[in-house]
């Protein structure tokens, strides 16, 4: 079963203030452009997902509202600090969704794309705030067994 992975990575977001926690950082201005741009793109590309899942972090959530609006979607914690691999387990778990979204962070992003792509996981470029990497499945998330559809960057 063919079946499309869109990672977007959340966009530009403020340095960590004295005494706040890392998830409660916030979009900046420029991140807020990034993310509407990134939905622009995914709208125009026809690239809706029929799943969405995001970390619980406040600037992937701002960057989901911005670029999708009041869409459903399920907070999913377990991509706040994912590993290449237990972003695959997690996107696995959700097989049946035929275009499924995830909204998360570095290192792992970038590190899952670069597995996914090319089957070797020091071979990431890169996965820049607000950008994103659609990539198509003939099954499971395995290394090496994604075609990658696109690669967009504000």
């Amino acid at each position: 079963m063919k079946r499309e992975i869109v990672l977007l990575r959340h966009a530009h977001a403020e340095n960590t203030a004295p005494g706040q926690n890392d998830s409660e950082r916030a979009l900046t201005l420029r991140g807020v452009a990034e993310a509407r741009a990134a939905g622009h793109w995914l709208r125009e590309q026809n690239a809706m997902p029929a799943r969405v899942l995001c970390s619980p972090a406040l600037r992937a959530r701002q960057t989901l509202e911005h670029a999708l609006g009041d869409v459903v979607v399920q907070i999913e914690p377990r991509i706040y600090a994912a590993t290449a691999g237990e972003l695959d387990a997690l996107i696995d778990e959700h097989a049946d969704a035929q275009r499924l979204l995830l909204v998360g962070h570095n290192p792992g992003f970038e590190t899952f794309v670069a597995l996914l792509a090319t089957g070797q996981s020091g071979d990431f470029r890169g996965m820049p705030p607000g950008g994103i990497a659609w990539f198509e499945l003939d099954g499971t998330a395995e290394p090496g067994s994604g075609r990658l559809k696109a690669f967009w960057s504000p």
